[in-house]
């Protein structure tokens, strides 16, 4: 498999022959509002630029898997510029529905046993932080893929470290695990999606995989940066088990 780190959550996955894009986040930079009551209100998302064309990221795309609509996931570029007829897979029936009414004519809801030719998708759970705030943040999922000729990759999605994420690891065993981890918050109700402990706590679970750090420095709610990240893993001494990805930058497993 190929994993490419494109920008925010947005990932081009290779996998057994097939060609996955991951929550498409793909308006030009400074596009949007800052997300409110956090950081950088002066800073407009995103706030980088994509570090490759749109074609060559949607060219010969297979099949896009949306983990929730947030708009740093699922935004109005991409609702532009996919196919129409392309293949879609969505977490629940209530996203599908809201991706079908924007046009799209091939949309699939995740199951715990989706087969897309001859690939796995396994939908698993996630929590879009801890207690009151999981009330504004929504339902969200992560995702897993088996095919007998790779490894077993395991996509997290926007969630904290908790009991289920530890489960879905020790159920999956996955070789390749992608985490958010900007750490992303708001002013008030903590960690909306993995901080640097969080990382740490996979590795620990999972001590023999490759963990790719993605969702960094993407948005303006971000907390915690790549160098920050960096020097953690590093006095941690686990630099050769997390990749901390720059924007472009892509991996072959």
């Amino acid at each position: 498999m190929n994993i490419q780190q494109i920008r925010n959550a947005t990932l081009v996955v290779n996998y057994a022959g097939k060609k996955f894009l991951i929550d498409p986040f793909l308006a030009d930079k400074g596009t949007y509002p800052p997300f409110p009551n956090s950081a950088r209100q002066d800073q407009k998302n995103p706030l980088v630029s994509l570090p490759t064309s749109i074609d060559n990221i949607i060219d010969d795309v297979d099949a896009v898997i949306v983990t929730h609509l947030h708009l740093d996931h699922w935004d109005d570029i991409a609702k532009e510029v996919l196919p129409k007829g392309i293949k879609l897979f969505a977490q629940n029936e209530k996203d599908a529905t809201e991706i079908n009414n924007a046009g799209f004519t091939n949309v699939e809801v995740l199951q715990e046993d989706t087969i897309f030719e001859d690939i796995q998708l396994i939908k698993t759970k996630g929590e879009h932080g801890r207690g009151e705030i999981l009330k504004a943040t929504g339902l969200v999922c992560g995702v897993v893929f088996n095919h007998s000729n790779e490894k077993t990759l395991y996509i997290a999605g926007d969630t904290v470290w908790y009991e289920e994420v530890q489960q879905e690891i020790e159920t999956h065993e996955p070789e390749i695990i992608v985490v958010n981890a900007g750490d992303n918050q708001f002013l008030e109700g903590g960690s909306l999606v993995m901080g640097k402990e969080d990382v740490y706590q996979v590795y620990q679970t999972a001590p023999n995989a490759k963990i790719i750090a993605s969702h960094m420095e993407a948005v303006n709610h971000w907390t915690l940066s790549r160098k920050e990240l960096k020097h953690f893993i590093d006095e941690k001494g686990i630099s050769s088990n997390v990749l901390v990805p720059e924007d472009g930058e892509s991996y072959l497993f």
